[in-house]
């Protein structure tokens, strides 16, 4: 791709371009042109002509030295930045670099004697490699799509073009992946949201700031409850707390000083210094420590659904998947260390059930701190090894959640963590619920109980999130069910669609739903001017579980055949049934959180 690219715009600087998750990207610099969907076309054409010249991929390598006076000479800006970093660091990894270093060259010494280039035919490129033998080896590939993107995620760097594509062994697969794609695209959680009247954006709002519909906000609502239901199982205590506080709290726990630049500052009239709260845990921290505590009363457990603010970039923003009012379902639980395990096996029980009921299989990562980077973490090396210890006895008792490989450094800076890792029905990997165990927040903010003896002793806090932000669950769910929500979470469980508009139809019609909202059924007249066609088809765009036509028969014998959303139904005929017993029977499945009719 990036020799065809060359081939059009000579002028071309290249930035990074590496294998993802789901496919590769090149990120350029074209001067003076904006790449569109023709160009895509137009490079996909010219990398044909590649594969077909069956051209040699020649490995080779230069020092270090030589390799950054390639870069000028041949005015690539970005690959001689990153040379800079290698000869400096030793890498290029932004993220593992002093920000205000990134670039710098250097002429004391070198991380590293040479470096790896690639070239096929007139092209070269530093890479690290390794590639077939020829491009004629290149299987089936598509480009899919150009978006912008700050050099090395800097928003003060210049803006790159990215080019994403994806390629494979065979021209089936490739289709394969093409439809995944365009279901995907179907399902995708901002169309759906919208036209199932769920959540909008407004510019004067702002971004990623989403606004809630009455259908939204109720099924928003519908999750939270089905979360508390559980948890209150287990004899978790709703508490709230504000949605600012001072810069003190976040200090003494830490957070200010490792989220800085991500927290939304308040400065007031008298110059005191408070934040919008981007977490809970020294909040609920400071309820339980507002009084002396007993080893008799721990395990002590809060939770609360609330929203915590972020100042995420603006083009990190995207759909709910990644917002900047995050509403979190958060629990926190103090322990004694001896209760640890317990309380994190009930924990994963209730993860375990909510899951279940979406069909969502769970897979976990133990996410772990690197002992090369302590600094990154607070606490000691020796709290560390011992909070990883009591997750792994958890993970060795469990046997229904497949265990992924440990991720080194992905911890929280308080504690190690579960990460639990959902598969939609695409196929797709999402990380969702989480359960961290924190040994150093107890520490800085002077967190202890009253043990056997009469001393002083620490509690270990649980952080745990179910959904972990709804918003984001929301967007994940929507996508995972195309939009078809089960009986129980549906914004509107039943439409009654009148034949016409006669007065004993509509009387009847208007009979169900007083009924209907009396034993707390969502239900929807659609008593206009339309065709019963267009109606029925009304309901099945909104993706209603159950549709009820009205006519002179139903008015007349007092009954109603419901029409059942293809995915609930079990049985191809569906029975008459009278009005209450059709009502009553969506309450029990409301009741039950039942995912099938039971029509």
């Amino acid at each position: 791709m990036a020799s065809s690219i060359k081939r059009k715009w000579p002028e071309v600087k290249f930035g990074v371009g590496p294998v993802v998750e789901n496919g590769f990207y090149y990120d350029v610099d074209v001067p003076n042109h904006t790449l569109g969907v023709d160009d895509l076309s137009d490079i996909e054409a010219e990398m044909k002509n590649i594969i077909k010249e069956n051209q040699t991929f020649e490995q080779f390598n230069k020092p270090i030295d030589e390799a950054i006076s390639w870069a000028k000479e041949n005015n690539q800006p970005y690959k001689e930045e990153l040379l800079n970093d290698l000869k400096r660091e030793g890498t290029t990894v932004a993220k593992d670099l002093d920000a205000a270093e990134l670039g710098l060259s250097t002429d004391t010494g070198s991380k590293v004697e040479e470096v790896s280039f690639y070239k096929n035919g007139d092209f070269t490129d530093l890479c690290r490699g390794p590639h077939v033998e020829s491009t004629s080896q290149v299987g089936p590939f598509k480009l899919l799509r150009v978006s912008g993107a700050y050099w090395r995620g800097n928003e003060s760097n210049p803006q790159m073009q990215r080019i994403y594509g994806v390629a494979f062994n065979t021209q089936e697969e490739l289709d394969q992946h093409l439809n995944a794609l365009e279901e995907a695209r179907n399902r995708d959680h901002r169309k759906l949201g919208k036209d199932l009247d769920l959540f909008v954006f407004s510019d004067l709002v702002g971004s990623g700031l989403p606004l809630w519909t009455p259908r939204g906000t109720y099924l928003r609502g519908k999750l939270d409850s089905f979360v508390q239901d559980l948890r209150n199982e287990y004899e978790f205590a709703e508490v709230t707390i504000p949605h600012i506080t001072k810069k003190d709290l976040y200090e003494k726990s830490g957070h200010w000083q490792k989220f800085e630049d991500e927290l939304f500052k308040i400065t007031t009239r008298e110059d005191h210094e408070f934040a919008m709260k981007p977490m809970n845990c020294p909040h609920h921290a400071q309820i339980y420590a507002s009084r002396l505590r007993s080893y008799r009363e721990l395990p002590i457990r809060y939770r609360e659904t609330t929203m915590v603010y972020r100042d995420e970039q603006t083009g990190e923003l995207g759909g709910l998947a990644r917002v900047r009012s995050i509403t979190q379902d958060d629990a926190h639980v103090f322990c004694r260390e001896n209760q640890i395990v317990n309380e994190v096996k009930n924990i994963w029980q209730i993860i375990r059930d909510f899951y279940g009921r979406f069909d969502l299989p769970l897979s976990l990562r133990l996410s772990r701190h690197d002992p090369a980077n302590m600094n990154k973490y607070a606490g000691s090396e020796e709290m560390w090894q011992k909070a990883e210890k009591q997750l792994r006895e958890v993970i060795d008792q469990q046997l229904d959640v497949k265990i992924e490989e440990d991720a080194i450094g992905e911890a929280a800076f308080y504690g190690p963590k579960l990460d639990f890792i959902a598969k939609d029905s695409l196929g797709r990997l999402w990380q969702v619920a989480t359960i961290q165990l924190d040994f150093a927040q107890p520490e800085s903010l002077d967190l202890y109980y009253i043990d056997e003896s009469g001393g002083k002793k620490r509690p270990v806090m649980i952080h745990c999130a179910i959904m972990g932000s709804l918003e984001r669950f929301i967007a994940i769910l929507i996508e995972h069910t195309a939009g078809r929500f089960p009986i129980w979470l549906a914004p509107e469980q039943v439409r009654v669609a009148t034949i016409n508009q006669e007065q004993e139809i509509l009387e009847f019609s208007d009979k169900i739903k007083v009924r209907a909202k009396e034993l707390g059924v969502r239900v929807f007249v659609d008593d206009n001017n339309e065709s019963i066609g267009k109606k029925i088809r009304s309901a099945e765009m909104m993706k209603v579980p159950y549709t009820l036509v009205i006519g002179n028969k139903e008015v007349r014998r007092g009954v109603v055949q419901p029409r059942i959303r293809q995915d609930l139904a079990v049985v191809a005929a569906h029975p008459e049934l009278g009005v209450e017993e059709f009502l009553k029977t969506v309450v029990n499945e409301t009741k039950s959180r039942a995912s099938k009719t039971s029509l």
